[in-house]
């Protein structure tokens, strides 16, 4: 069985390509950047899922089994849509090329829960309510699938506050600031949150890749664990694994270094707090699992093993 992953030299994808590696997959990572696990490197062919030609060649040739598209500019700094078009543009390729692999079986299309801003709940699977370029874009990864769907069967997944072995920002700097004691509960402004242990999230993009989703009403999964998790409470539980005590702050205090991280930003200075992270880390937002859960119910992993784990691979990682 032949699985090619784009973007599997990302978070998302570093894990997901181990696990089908393990499994014994033939597998294939297709990205424009290096793998950050040395060992995947075999595995490796640089391609910018931009470029249609090279993509098509490269695809066309491995001729998969099943894709998985994770490919694409996920932070949220640019400014314009021309900024994201591995996401706009990438998705319109890899769905064309899709089209001429004679053993395609099923495509998963990535997507993210921030086609709705924290705290809106669609009311159906094309409703939509971003506030940000990065959102917009993934708008139109959907609307780019609804419109031109891949001849197998297809499933978009949206991934929700994602965290765990070879994360980046911003939840690897949460994790930094809990075991540096940088962190502060906010006042009384905690919030409760569909978060995604990493583990558990390649549980569930498996599942949904080898169960059949030819239900047009059920073609969105949101990719996080159950049930939600207060933020609160997730603080401490990193906290205690290394018998750390967090200390809270007054909201107005948090919300002073928002607005100094707000300027620094604009300034191109890189600052851990900012008005649309405090914004975000204040307020609930909570992803329906229903579908997801439906096709993988038994995740791997509780949210104390994650965090565990996702220690143990940090500390790993510095000795490195």
């Amino acid at each position: 069985m032949k699985i090619l992953i784009t973007g599997a030299s990302g978070f998302i994808g570093t894990n997901l390509l181990q696990s089908m590696i393990e499994k014994g997959f033939g597998v294939i990572n297709v990205d424009i950047n290096s793998p950050q696990n040395d060992k995947h490197f075999p595995f490796w062919k640089k391609v910018d899922i931009t470029d249609y030609a090279s993509l098509k060649e490269v695809v066309t040739v491995f001729d998969p089994d099943y894709i998985v598209h994770l490919a694409a500019r996920t932070d949220l700094n640019g400014k314009t849509l021309l900024d994201y078009s591995a996401n706009t543009i990438g998705v319109t390729n890899i769905l064309q090329i899709s089209k001429e692999c004679t053993n395609l079986k099923k495509m998963i299309i990535t997507s993210s829960m921030l086609v709705c801003y924290a705290g809106y709940y669609p009311k159906s699977q094309t409703d939509y309510a971003p506030t940000t370029m990065y959102g917009e874009s993934k708008v139109i990864t959907e609307k780019s699938v609804w419109e031109n769907p891949p001849v197998c069967d297809w499933a978009i997944i949206r991934p929700t506050s994602m965290w765990g072995e070879w994360f980046r920002a911003p939840y690897r700097s949460f994790f930094d600031m809990v075991l540096s004691q940088k962190y502060f509960h906010i006042g009384d402004k905690g919030c409760t949150k569909t978060y995604g242990y990493i583990g558990n999230a390649i549980y569930q993009i498996e599942s949904i890749l080898f169960t059949p989703t030819k239900c047009l009403d059920n073609k969105i999964f949101y990719i996080g664990d159950h049930p939600t998790t207060d933020i609160e409470v997730w603080a401490n539980e990193i906290a205690n694994e290394v018998h750390l005590k967090i200390r809270r702050a007054p909201f107005a205090f948090i919300k002073g270094l928002a607005l100094i991280g707000d300027c620094l930003n604009w300034l191109g200075i890189t600052f851990p707090m900012t008005s649309f992270r405090l914004k975000n880390m204040t307020t609930n937002n909570i992803m329906d699992l229903t579908n997801t859960n439906e096709i993988a119910p038994n995740s791997p992993y509780t949210r104390i093993e994650g965090i565990q784990r996702t220690i143990s691979w940090m500390q790993r990682s510095r000795i490195k």
